[in-house]
């Protein structure tokens, strides 16, 4: 069965029909769609740092965007702090996540399969054993890791993985082990979350796998819409996890609160729908969730997650698609579909975020940072209530796409790239 260009055009708020026999056997792009377009987002110019002016100067890509409130896109620029940089590693192969051990190490993934410990001083482990097999390919591999709630006490980790299936096949999925520093090993090694459909390996974009962990111990993961061009509806249907935001407790059953748990047709793991590809996800300090997502051409989003809301994705999108064609008639805005906290257009391709909680920068009180693959950089909004009041772009001199961020315990920030390099951020 083929979805045609013609029943994204009719799609509703929610599915829940029985899925497709194949539903990733896709036409191309049809013909007569629309022009295609320059694209506005091709490389990323100097970001403009004049105070009270925005850092994007650039048309978006959708010619007719418009924001539907203020301040949610182009913040006006502000200088806070200066900073020094500290490069702590820079010999990491394609590092995708880090998370801090107690005492000071810190385990990195490396997405072609490899768990490593690295010291405070930048001493890069041997690959710890024991991990699963990965899928890599493109964007997928071994993608994020989670410590349990009661770490400390027992052990446990969380890594979210691309897998081999079958031979036509593959999936995100999310396995649970215990981590024996001192043998450098894991142990109980269980998959407890498999994200439905598995996919053919060539839909390697678009997957997710971001993980935060909630106060009460549950699990949160993005998980990608696996979209091509034209995108298909997989994320407004309820009876796949692909372009959703699942919630699960630590033995991988659906967590407490899931709004479509007993709803026919409906996967008891999903927490929130209408999403394209989410690569950051975090906890502000009220315990709100939070996430960034790619947009297509244009359109790339900062949104507050809440239980059982849509959030958009394909239906409605402050871009176009990647040959420049008009999304769905080009509309923004739907009624009962939810807007971004924030967007950018072109994009920077958020891949990471995180609420600074630290004390070294006292400037940062109510800061969101975000790492930037295409931006290669480090963005730094400023929130107040649910509304971004300013930005900062940081780090431009490094000149490498950011891949993950995270605030140390003495409340440095840490930073890992796409070519390698571990980064330390205090103030100067």
């Amino acid at each position: 069965m083929k979805l045609h260009w013609t029943l994204l055009l009719a799609t509703l708020p929610l599915m829940s029909t029985a899925f497709a026999a194949d539903p990733f056997e896709l036409t191309g792009r049809p013909a007569g769609v629309g022009p295609v377009r320059m694209s506005n987002s091709r490389g990323f110019p100097e970001p403009v740092t004049t105070p009270g002016q925005p850092i994007e100067t650039r048309a978006p890509e959708l010619a007719t965007d418009k924001p539907a409130f203020p301040g949610q896109t182009r913040a006006p620029y502000k200088a806070t702090t200066p900073i020094t940089v500290t490069t702590i590693a820079e010999q990491l192969k394609s590092p995708w996540s880090l998370q801090f051990l107690p005492g000071g190490k810190m385990l990195v993934t490396e997405k072609s399969g490899a768990l490593r410990v690295v010291d405070a001083k930048g001493a890069i482990g041997e690959p710890v054993k024991n991990v699963p097999a990965v899928h890599y390919s493109g964007q997928v591999g071994l993608l994020d890791l989670a410590l349990d709630k009661d770490f400390a006490r027992n052990h446990r980790i969380f890594i979210s993985y691309s897998e081999d299936v079958t031979d036509e096949k593959t999936n995100i999925a999310i396995a649970s082990a215990l981590f024996d520093e001192a043998a450098n090993a894991l142990s109980d090694v269980k998959v407890i979350f498999r994200a439905f459909p598995a996919v053919p390996p060539k839909v390697s974009d678009n997957q997710g796998g971001r993980m935060t962990i909630s106060s009460d111990g549950s699990l949160f993961m993005t998980v990608g819409d696996r979209s091509d061009s034209p995108p298909w509806d997989v994320a407004q249907r309820l009876d796949t996890h692909l372009g959703k935001i699942i919630h699960i407790t630590p033995d991988g059953k659906p967590g407490a609160g899931n709004p479509f748990a007993g709803k026919a047709g409906a996967l008891p793991e999903i927490w929130s729908i209408g999403h394209r590809s989410e690569e950051g996800l975090t906890f502000d300090g009220q315990g709100r969730l939070w996430e960034v997502e790619h947009g297509p051409r244009g359109g790339d989003e900062l949104n507050h997650v809440e239980a059982g809301k849509n959030y958009g994705w394909p239906v409605i999108t402050h871009g176009v698609d990647y040959p420049g064609d008009i999304i769905n008639g080009g509309f923004t805005e739907k009624a009962g579909m939810e807007q971004p906290r924030y967007y950018w257009d072109p994009v920077i391709a958020p891949s990471s975020v995180v609420f600074y909680k630290g004390d070294l920068f006292p400037q940062w009180k109510n800061s969101v940072l975000i790492g930037a693959l295409r931006g290669a950089m480090l963005d730094r909004l400023t929130i107040q209530g649910d509304k971004v009041v300013d930005e900062e772009p940081l780090l431009r001199d490094v000149k490498s796409r950011v891949r993950d961020v995270k605030i140390g315990p003495e409340g440095a920030v840490y930073v890992i790239t796409d070519d390698g390099k571990l980064l330390k951020i205090t103030p100067k």
